[in-house]
């Protein structure tokens, strides 16, 4: 099989070699291929005003070189990561020579801001470590779910991944090596922080987070091969409504993993942490799944391990996008 590249228009291909024909713009393609910055981030590294470094992340966007999404009063950007615009980026970043003395310093500076990222992240953890660990004792290891998660998912490889309620991202470095492209979203700021740094020092750099919303996640349908919702229908007011957005971003033989608490009698959960359920039987995410358009493939069940503090079992359900996948895209040919 033969992968056909994406092209572009006179036009915009025109536009597209114009905004990166330019040394600044060029610096800034080379940074967003190692990371997600922001303007404050590329004007501390690049040593140009803020006006200026604006002006070319315009450029950039509309040439649809690099993506710009907002969280809170910030806007991150990062090299656009489909179609021809983001293979033409790309192509430039990694054709780029790491060796040469202006992309060397840019990458200092860049370190540097990566271990302000690491300084902040791990103050926040430290600030509220006590909390997760109590937490954290109180239902199966976190070792044990991971593998139960790995184990779910093993049977077929999978190219894309979005983890709804990203969390500190640890879903993202678990799974992120085998991925081409892996998106994290999750509504707090001080969470994208976490996690942002977790991927950071892992060198993920196909895969990113971003600020969004489990109810309306702004993306185009038939997106992922795999989408996880870890921990988090237990903080919803409807989960059902969840789980359907999150079906519908499934490609055709996509698949859904919903790992969460099993039914459980700990009411300081509510008071405490904002548990809003707790926990799940079986029935009731498998009906969710099912009102979604999705047929269940697996359900697990994890009891906490004997002579441990734990108290609460977690479950996983595994759901498949019904849907055959035709092949009607030109990138593939015989």
């Amino acid at each position: 099989m033969l992968r056909m590249v994406d092209t572009l228009g006179f036009e915009a291909l025109n536009t597209a070699l114009k905004a990166a024909g330019e040394d600044t713009r060029l610096r800034i393609l080379a940074l967003l291929a190692e990371a997600e910055l922001t303007v404050s981030d590329l004007t501390d590294i690049l040593r140009q005003s803020q006006p200026r470094i604006s002006r070319h992340m315009k450029l950039l966007t509309e040439a649809g070189l690099v993506l710009r999404f907002r969280e809170g009063a910030w806007a991150f950007f990062r090299l656009a990561d489909q179609g021809a615009a983001a293979d033409l980026a790309r192509s430039l970043a990694a054709r780029l020579d790491m060796a040469d003395d202006i992309l060397i310093r840019d990458r200092e500076r860049l370190a540097q801001i990566r271990a302000q990222r690491a300084a902040a992240a791990q103050s926040y953890f430290s600030a509220h470590a006590p909390e997760w660990d109590r937490l954290r004792r109180l239902h199966v290891s976190d070792e044990a779910v991971e593998a139960a998660v790995q184990a779910a998912l093993s049977d077929k490889p999978f190219r894309s991944l979005l983890d709804v309620g990203t969390g500190t991202g640890r879903m993202l470095e678990l799974l992120g090596p085998e991925l081409e492209r892996g998106l994290g979203l999750d509504f707090s700021l001080d969470m994208l922080a976490l996690a942002r740094a977790r991927l950071d020092r892992a060198g993920l750099k196909q895969c990113s987070v971003r600020q969004g919303d489990v109810y309306d996640l702004k993306l185009p349908r038939d997106s992922f091969d795999v989408v996880i919702v870890h921990q988090v229908l237990h903080y919803l007011d409807d989960g059902a409504k969840a789980l359907r957005e999150a079906a519908r971003v499934l490609r055709p033989q996509g698949r859904l993993l919903v790992v969460d608490f099993a039914p459980h009698d700990l009411e300081f959960l509510r008071d405490e942490h904002a548990h809003r359920r707790l926990g799940f039987p079986r029935d009731v995410v498998t009906q969710w799944l099912e009102q979604a358009g999705l047929e269940m493939l697996r359900f697990d069940n994890l009891p906490p391990e004997q002579n441990s503090e734990g108290k609460i079992a977690v479950s996983l359900w595994l759901a498949r996008d019904p849907r055959i996948a035709i092949a009607t895209s030109p990138r593939a040919v015989a």
